[in-house]
C-alpha cells in the first residue's frame, strides 16, 4: 500500500480509487454480530467493538505514509456477518466453484 500510494501518479490514482470502492466495507469489522456477542461473554474472542480505535490509528499511519488520504466516516456496507449480501456474492461464489464443478472428482 506504501509503494503504490507513494509511487507514481497512477499507482496513487489506483489506490485512491480502490480506497474508495472497499472503505464502505470496513464499518462492519467492528460491528458485533450476535455470534461474536455471545463469545465474547464466554471469554472467547475480543470485543470488536472496542478494536475500532487501535484499528484507524493503524490504518492512519500507513494512509499517511502512503501518502493517501483516510475516507471521513459515510455509508457503511452492513448485514455481511447475518448472511444479507450484495448481489456479488454469487459471481465471486461462482468463480471459487469451477475448479470443483469443472473437475469434481479432484484431490489437492
Amino acid at each position: 500500500m506504501i509503494r503504490l500510494g507513494d509511487g507514481t501518479e497512477e499507482s496513487h490514482q489506483r489506490m485512491e480509487e480502490a480506497i474508495d470502492n472497499l472503505w464502505p466495507y470496513t464499518g462492519e469489522l467492528f460491528i458485533a454480530s450476535d455470534f461474536e456477542k455471545a463469545a465474547n461473554e464466554f471469554g472467547i474472542g475480543p470485543d470488536v467493538s472496542l478494536l475500532k480505535t487501535v484499528w484507524e490509528n493503524n490504518v492512519k499511519q500507513i494512509f499517511d505514509e502512503a501518502r493517501l488520504e483516510m475516507p471521513t466516516a459515510g455509508f457503511a456496507q452492513k448485514g455481511g456477518k447475518q448472511g444479507i449480501h450484495t448481489e456479488y456474492l454469487g459471481y465471486i461464489l461462482a468463480e471459487l466453484q469451477y475448479m470443483q464443478r469443472t473437475y469434481p472428482d479432484s484431490q489437492w
